[in-house]
């Protein structure tokens, strides 16, 4: 474990490989699951201020969802979620006409529609944050549906916090992954 500011982050994410591998899941973490993607507050809001330029990026099913239960649900332990289409995949979820999963979203923000680029949790992943009243703990989470992901890093020898450079900036800045990055490099 190493202590980097008010986080505390796992040596998984330094000693473990992974390098996404849509050609082989087909964005399966969109759809599998008990749950949808964890949201933070101002991912909340900003949801529910711009909905209206991400729906035209979004199918009808999770249009129906949204509309239905809302841009968020709270989930069994009281924390915001993306809403499911019928306890499936995120209700953000589009399909690709070959059935790859993508995050509507995010095809907003890569046409310039909106600012954000998807939740935090989903472009973190495979790194879980868990915030405590303390500190944040920052978590390597292995799925099996990310087995192919985590052969596809071992052959590309790319450490999880390499893989999620921009997402671990994006969530606590440059001088944090700087650290970070340091104690990775004594530590290899």
């Amino acid at each position: 474990m190493l202590a980097i500011e008010n986080t505390l982050v796992s040596d998984n994410i330094i000693s473990e490989d992974f390098v996404c591998n849509i050609a082989k899941c087909k964005g399966e973490c969109c759809v599998a699951g008990e749950a949808g993607a964890p949201l933070e507050k101002e991912e909340v809001t900003y949801l529910e201020q711009h909905y209206s330029k991400i729906k035209p990026y979004l199918n009808k099913k999770g249009i129906a969802a949204i509309e239905t239960q809302g841009v968020f649900v709270k989930g069994i332990d009281g924390d915001y979620e993306t809403p499911l289409v019928k306890g499936k995949e995120c209700a953000f979820t589009v399909f690709s006409d070959t059935g790859v999963a993508s995050c509507g979203i995010e095809k907003a923000h890569n046409n310039g529609v909106i600012d954000f680029q998807k939740p935090i949790s989903c472009h973190l992943y495979p790194v879980r944050i868990q915030k405590y009243d303390e500190m944040t703990a920052v978590n390597y989470h292995s799925w099996s549906i990310c087995s192919d992901a985590c052969d596809f890093g071992k052959a590309l020898k790319i450490p999880v916090y390499q893989f999620v450079k921009t997402a671990l900036i994006r969530k606590f800045g440059i001088d944090w992954y700087d650290a970070l990055e340091q104690y990775a490099k004594k530590t290899s």
